[in-house]
């Protein structure tokens, strides 16, 4: 199931159910914290996901995925399910 535009897993997010988000899917974008400029981008290119974009990874989607703070353990898993969404 995709859920995200970015490939981040919904479904193992602490931020879910504690702070009530859907998705940026679900919100168009907007999940629990505001505009997620991953996602605004993704949806002005008419994606459903960042998988479809040609210049997958690009710098915005790595760097979401290789922050120290809230990036991806292990490191580019969602650029990963990005590839897998996209069968590639």
């Amino acid at each position: 199931m995709i859920d995200t535009r970015c490939g981040l897993r919904c479904e193992s997010c602490s931020y879910r159910e504690a702070c009530s988000c859907g998705g940026c899917i679900a919100t168009n974008g907007r999940p629990f914290y505001g505009e997620c400029s991953v996602a605004a981008c993704c949806q002005e290119k008419g994606y459903e996901h960042c998988g479809e974009c040609p210049e997958l990874p690009c710098r915005m989607l790595s760097e979401y995925s290789s922050d120290p703070e809230h990036g991806d353990n292990p490191p580019g898993a969602r650029i990963e399910q990005c590839k897998k969404w996209a069968g590639k």
